[in-house]
């Protein structure tokens, strides 16, 4: 029964984010369409994207770990290993993994997976041990989800368009890969990073939270 409510959640959750991390991936194309107007170069492309990977691994790990403090009550050992695993794990899938996909199958000329635990190990894992602590002592605090998608969307798309040559055409049939793999990006790690990932680990299954919301931690989510 346990495996069929939390397969509801799952489905649920993917449907209602849908529409919502599809006008994000939209958006994401009409900011990638401003950068190329700007001329923006890949070295700057580049440290966009190593401010966002980051910034995303802090607050996933802080949500992550604050929702499971918030249900389990358990040691912080525990609570470490969960958090840094839906951090830093989902977050690789997400803003890496998926986007190194797309890149080797739209043929990007410089697709690379950039690993950002492995390439820059001493600064994700410091950022997400510090948004583990904050989550373990803070695990009543609301953040919200919306937050989390934006920084999802942004760091995946720059780290598909560092696969992009300086110059290569930006063709309509391009474009519209890259948003179909930022959709895939974001739509199942993040919608169900923050709430599904760390209430495997309890017996408690909550109801869904709509787009947009806060994640509350102060009372059943």
């Amino acid at each position: 029964m346990k495996e069929k409510n939390l397969a509801g959640i799952i489905a649920h959750q993917l449907r209602h984010h849908a529409p919502f991390t599809a006008a994000g991936s939209l958006a994401g194309i009409l900011l990638m369409y401003l950068c190329f107007q700007i001329g923006l170069t890949r070295p700057a492309v580049t440290r966009a994207f190593w401010l966002l990977h980051p910034a995303h691994v802090l607050l996933s790990a802080f949500v992550t770990t604050a929702m499971y403090r918030h249900v389990a009550r358990s040691s912080f050992w525990k609570a470490l290993v969960i958090g840094y695993l839906g951090s830093v794990g989902i977050g690789t899938l997400s803003d890496s993994l998926i986007p190194y996909a797309g890149e080797w199958i739209l043929s990007m000329e410089h697709h690379d997976a950039h690993i950002g635990f492995i390439e820059k190990w001493w600064l994700i894992n410091p950022l997400a041990l510090l948004g583990i602590a904050g989550g373990y002592l803070l695990p009543k605090t609301k953040l919200p989800h919306f937050g989390h998608v934006l920084l999802s969307t942004w760091a995946s798309l720059f780290h598909m368009m560092m696969a992009h040559g300086d110059q290569a055409p930006m063709t309509a049939g391009l474009a519209a890969g890259i948003a179909v793999f930022l959709f895939l990006a974001v739509w199942l790690p993040c919608c169900t990073s923050d709430i599904v990932f760390p209430l495997l680990f309890t017996g408690y299954i909550p109801p869904c939270s709509c787009p947009g919301q806060a994640h509350s931690h102060e009372e059943k989510v």
